[in-house]
Protein backbone atom coordinates (compact mmCIF):
# COMPACT_ATOMS: atom_id res chain seq x y z
CA UNK A 1 0.00 0.00 0.00
CA UNK A 2 2.98 2.50 0.67
CA UNK A 3 4.55 1.55 -2.57
CA UNK A 4 0.95 2.01 -4.24
CA UNK A 5 0.83 5.46 -2.98
CA UNK A 6 4.23 6.47 -2.93
CA UNK A 7 3.95 5.72 -6.98
CA UNK A 8 0.59 8.23 -7.66
CA UNK A 9 2.44 10.81 -5.50
CA UNK A 10 5.83 10.44 -7.90
CA UNK A 11 3.29 10.40 -10.89
CA UNK A 12 1.17 13.67 -9.43
CA UNK A 13 4.55 15.52 -8.93
CA UNK A 14 5.77 14.28 -12.67
CA UNK A 15 2.45 15.63 -14.07
CA UNK A 16 2.90 19.39 -11.85
CA UNK A 17 6.42 19.82 -13.22
CA UNK A 18 5.16 19.10 -16.85
CA UNK A 19 2.16 21.08 -16.94
CA UNK A 20 2.67 23.77 -14.61
CA UNK A 21 5.65 26.09 -14.05
CA UNK A 22 4.80 25.41 -10.30
CA UNK A 23 7.59 24.08 -8.00
CA UNK A 24 7.30 20.87 -7.05
CA UNK A 25 10.13 18.35 -4.68
CA UNK A 26 12.46 16.58 -7.06
CA UNK A 27 11.52 13.46 -8.11
CA UNK A 28 13.60 10.26 -7.86
CA UNK A 29 11.90 8.06 -10.40
CA UNK A 30 10.66 8.95 -13.63
CA UNK A 31 10.36 5.73 -15.76
CA UNK A 32 8.73 5.11 -18.55
CA UNK A 33 5.95 3.59 -16.35
CA UNK A 34 5.78 6.19 -13.59
CA UNK A 35 5.40 9.47 -16.70
CA UNK A 36 2.48 6.96 -18.08
CA UNK A 37 0.96 6.85 -14.85
CA UNK A 38 1.03 10.38 -14.60
CA UNK A 39 -1.13 11.15 -17.31
CA UNK A 40 -4.18 10.47 -14.87
CA UNK A 41 -3.25 13.03 -12.53
CA UNK A 42 -3.67 16.13 -15.37
CA UNK A 43 -7.05 16.48 -14.75
CA UNK A 44 -5.89 17.13 -10.55
CA UNK A 45 -3.20 19.64 -11.64
CA UNK A 46 -6.39 21.23 -13.94
CA UNK A 47 -8.16 21.32 -10.57
CA UNK A 48 -5.03 22.59 -9.32
CA UNK A 49 -4.18 25.63 -11.75
CA UNK A 50 -8.09 25.87 -11.37
CA UNK A 51 -8.90 26.66 -7.75
CA UNK A 52 -5.87 29.18 -8.02
CA UNK A 53 -7.45 30.70 -10.43
CA UNK A 54 -10.45 31.50 -8.87
CA UNK A 55 -8.68 32.53 -5.78
CA UNK A 56 -6.89 35.06 -7.39
CA UNK A 57 -10.08 36.41 -9.16
CA UNK A 58 -11.29 36.28 -5.45
CA UNK A 59 -8.10 38.47 -4.55
CA UNK A 60 -8.11 40.85 -7.13
CA UNK A 61 -10.16 44.32 -6.07
CA UNK A 62 -10.07 45.40 -9.42
CA UNK A 63 -13.13 46.27 -12.00
CA UNK A 64 -14.22 42.79 -13.86
CA UNK A 65 -12.20 44.07 -16.73
CA UNK A 66 -9.04 44.09 -15.35
CA UNK A 67 -9.67 40.66 -13.21
CA UNK A 68 -10.31 38.68 -16.29
CA UNK A 69 -7.09 40.10 -18.32
CA UNK A 70 -4.84 39.69 -14.67
CA UNK A 71 -6.21 36.08 -14.48
CA UNK A 72 -5.39 35.37 -18.38
CA UNK A 73 -1.88 36.57 -17.91
CA UNK A 74 -1.86 34.13 -14.83
CA UNK A 75 -3.11 31.28 -16.83
CA UNK A 76 -0.20 31.69 -19.41
CA UNK A 77 2.48 31.91 -16.58
CA UNK A 78 1.05 29.15 -14.78
CA UNK A 79 1.15 26.98 -17.29
CA UNK A 80 4.42 28.25 -19.33
CA UNK A 81 2.35 28.66 -22.17
CA UNK A 82 2.58 25.23 -22.55
CA UNK A 83 -0.51 24.51 -24.54
CA UNK A 84 -0.91 27.74 -25.72
CA UNK A 85 2.64 26.60 -28.33
CA UNK A 86 0.24 23.78 -29.59
CA UNK A 87 -1.89 25.80 -30.61
CA UNK A 88 0.73 28.05 -32.85
CA UNK A 89 2.01 25.00 -33.82
CA UNK A 90 -1.16 23.66 -35.41
CA UNK A 91 -2.30 26.74 -36.78
CA UNK A 92 1.18 27.17 -38.76
CA UNK A 93 1.68 23.76 -39.94
CA UNK A 94 -2.64 23.25 -40.66
CA UNK A 95 -2.02 26.15 -43.23
CA UNK A 96 1.42 26.03 -44.06
CA UNK A 97 1.33 22.13 -44.77
CA UNK A 98 -0.90 22.47 -47.61
CA UNK A 99 -2.68 19.24 -47.02
CA UNK A 100 0.76 17.04 -47.17
CA UNK A 101 1.02 14.82 -44.12
CA UNK A 102 5.16 15.07 -43.92
CA UNK A 103 5.14 18.76 -44.78
CA UNK A 104 2.53 19.14 -41.89
CA UNK A 105 4.47 17.17 -39.16
CA UNK A 106 7.78 18.94 -40.20
CA UNK A 107 5.97 22.33 -39.41
CA UNK A 108 4.62 20.46 -36.53
CA UNK A 109 8.19 20.61 -35.20
CA UNK A 110 9.50 24.27 -36.55
CA UNK A 111 9.85 26.28 -33.27
CA UNK A 112 9.57 29.55 -35.54
CA UNK A 113 5.99 31.05 -35.09
CA UNK A 114 4.32 32.06 -38.15
CA UNK A 115 1.37 35.07 -39.04
CA UNK A 116 -0.68 32.26 -38.74
CA UNK A 117 0.12 30.97 -35.38
CA UNK A 118 0.32 34.78 -33.91
CA UNK A 119 -3.29 35.44 -35.07
CA UNK A 120 -3.96 31.36 -33.67
CA UNK A 121 -2.40 32.48 -30.33
CA UNK A 122 -4.72 36.36 -30.31
CA UNK A 123 -7.64 35.07 -31.37
CA UNK A 124 -7.37 32.01 -28.42
CA UNK A 125 -6.13 34.59 -25.66
CA UNK A 126 -8.62 37.30 -26.55
CA UNK A 127 -11.49 34.77 -26.41
CA UNK A 128 -10.63 33.90 -23.10
CA UNK A 129 -10.23 37.13 -22.11
CA UNK A 130 -13.29 38.56 -23.31
CA UNK A 131 -15.26 35.05 -21.83
CA UNK A 132 -14.11 35.65 -18.92
CA UNK A 133 -14.53 39.42 -18.27
CA UNK A 134 -18.31 38.28 -19.30
CA UNK A 135 -18.10 35.14 -16.10
CA UNK A 136 -17.07 37.48 -13.79
CA UNK A 137 -19.42 40.51 -14.55
CA UNK A 138 -22.54 37.25 -14.17
CA UNK A 139 -21.40 35.65 -11.53
CA UNK A 140 -20.48 32.41 -12.51
CA UNK A 141 -17.06 32.25 -12.16
CA UNK A 142 -16.94 30.05 -9.14
CA UNK A 143 -17.29 27.24 -11.90
CA UNK A 144 -13.98 28.39 -13.11
CA UNK A 145 -12.20 25.69 -11.32
CA UNK A 146 -13.89 23.00 -13.97
CA UNK A 147 -12.60 24.62 -17.65
CA UNK A 148 -8.76 23.73 -16.59
CA UNK A 149 -10.02 20.15 -15.23
CA UNK A 150 -12.24 19.41 -17.81
CA UNK A 151 -9.88 20.47 -20.68
CA UNK A 152 -6.71 17.82 -19.44
CA UNK A 153 -9.36 15.37 -18.59
CA UNK A 154 -10.16 15.48 -22.18
CA UNK A 155 -6.81 14.71 -22.90
CA UNK A 156 -7.01 11.38 -21.74
CA UNK A 157 -9.76 10.71 -24.00
CA UNK A 158 -7.15 11.72 -26.85
CA UNK A 159 -4.61 9.31 -25.65
CA UNK A 160 -7.42 6.23 -25.32
CA UNK A 161 -8.84 6.80 -28.58
CA UNK A 162 -6.47 8.31 -31.05
CA UNK A 163 -3.11 6.99 -31.98
CA UNK A 164 0.27 8.69 -31.48
CA UNK A 165 2.03 9.50 -34.86
CA UNK A 166 5.58 10.67 -34.24
CA UNK A 167 8.05 8.44 -32.73
CA UNK A 168 10.05 10.18 -30.29
CA UNK A 169 9.57 12.67 -26.80
CA UNK A 170 7.03 12.45 -24.13
CA UNK A 171 4.07 11.90 -25.85
CA UNK A 172 4.92 8.50 -27.12
CA UNK A 173 5.99 7.39 -23.62
CA UNK A 174 2.63 8.50 -22.06
CA UNK A 175 0.66 6.54 -25.37
CA UNK A 176 2.66 3.57 -24.74
CA UNK A 177 3.18 2.88 -21.03
CA UNK A 178 -0.31 5.06 -19.45
CA UNK A 179 -2.22 2.36 -18.05
CA UNK A 180 -6.00 2.24 -20.19
CA UNK A 181 -7.72 0.59 -17.40
CA UNK A 182 -7.44 3.04 -15.31
CA UNK A 183 -8.33 5.87 -17.56
CA UNK A 184 -10.82 4.19 -19.16
CA UNK A 185 -12.58 4.26 -15.61
CA UNK A 186 -11.13 7.66 -14.64
CA UNK A 187 -13.52 8.91 -17.40
CA UNK A 188 -16.42 7.64 -16.59
CA UNK A 189 -15.86 8.31 -12.76
CA UNK A 190 -15.07 11.86 -13.57
CA UNK A 191 -17.92 12.81 -15.43
CA UNK A 192 -20.19 10.90 -12.57
CA UNK A 193 -18.58 13.31 -9.64
CA UNK A 194 -19.00 16.32 -11.58
CA UNK A 195 -22.54 15.76 -11.98
CA UNK A 196 -23.02 15.30 -8.54
CA UNK A 197 -20.83 18.56 -8.39
CA UNK A 198 -21.53 21.15 -11.24
CA UNK A 199 -25.74 22.18 -11.94
CA UNK A 200 -27.33 19.86 -14.89
CA UNK A 201 -27.59 22.66 -17.59
CA UNK A 202 -24.13 23.81 -17.04
CA UNK A 203 -22.75 19.65 -17.10
CA UNK A 204 -25.17 18.37 -20.12
CA UNK A 205 -23.26 21.86 -22.02
CA UNK A 206 -19.53 21.34 -20.50
CA UNK A 207 -20.10 17.62 -21.80
CA UNK A 208 -21.42 18.49 -25.00
CA UNK A 209 -18.75 21.23 -25.74
CA UNK A 210 -15.83 19.03 -24.39
CA UNK A 211 -16.98 15.97 -26.85
CA UNK A 212 -17.67 18.69 -29.93
CA UNK A 213 -14.25 20.31 -29.51
CA UNK A 214 -13.09 16.81 -29.40
CA UNK A 215 -14.09 15.11 -32.01
CA UNK A 216 -13.77 17.94 -34.87
CA UNK A 217 -10.26 18.26 -33.81
CA UNK A 218 -9.60 14.29 -33.62
CA UNK A 219 -10.89 13.72 -37.18
CA UNK A 220 -8.67 16.58 -38.44
CA UNK A 221 -6.17 15.12 -37.04
CA UNK A 222 -7.11 11.89 -38.23
CA UNK A 223 -7.48 12.87 -41.55
CA UNK A 224 -4.25 14.93 -41.93
CA UNK A 225 -1.69 12.92 -40.04
CA UNK A 226 -3.35 9.75 -38.91
CA UNK A 227 -3.59 10.26 -35.69
CA UNK A 228 -2.36 13.11 -33.54
CA UNK A 229 1.12 14.82 -31.91
CA UNK A 230 1.82 16.72 -28.65
CA UNK A 231 0.96 19.84 -30.10
CA UNK A 232 -2.29 18.83 -31.26
CA UNK A 233 -2.63 17.89 -27.23
CA UNK A 234 -2.01 21.53 -26.36
CA UNK A 235 -4.39 22.83 -28.63
CA UNK A 236 -7.19 19.99 -27.68
CA UNK A 237 -6.76 21.85 -24.26
CA UNK A 238 -6.53 25.36 -25.47
CA UNK A 239 -9.57 25.03 -27.61
CA UNK A 240 -11.90 22.95 -24.71
CA UNK A 241 -11.01 25.65 -22.41
CA UNK A 242 -11.97 28.81 -24.53
CA UNK A 243 -15.27 26.55 -25.43
CA UNK A 244 -16.06 26.10 -21.50
CA UNK A 245 -15.33 29.78 -21.06
CA UNK A 246 -17.78 30.88 -23.72
CA UNK A 247 -20.95 28.01 -22.07
CA UNK A 248 -20.03 29.97 -19.02
CA UNK A 249 -20.17 33.25 -20.13
CA UNK A 250 -23.54 32.35 -22.33
CA UNK A 251 -24.90 30.77 -19.03
CA UNK A 252 -27.90 33.31 -18.29
CA UNK A 253 -28.45 34.77 -21.55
Amino acid sequence: MKAFVSRHVQALLLAVQFLTTLPAPARGDSSARLQGLSLLWYPAVGLLLGLLLTLALVALPVPFYLQALVAVVLWVLLTGGLHLDGVADCADAWMGGLGDRAKTLHLLQDPLCGSMGVMALVIVIALKAAALAAVIQIGQSMWLWSVPLIARLSLVLLFLTTPYVRAQGLGEILAQHFPRNRAMLLLPGAAVLLLFIVPLDLWCAFTLTTVAVFLLLRAAAMRRLGGFTGDIAGAQVELVEVGLLLVLACRTV
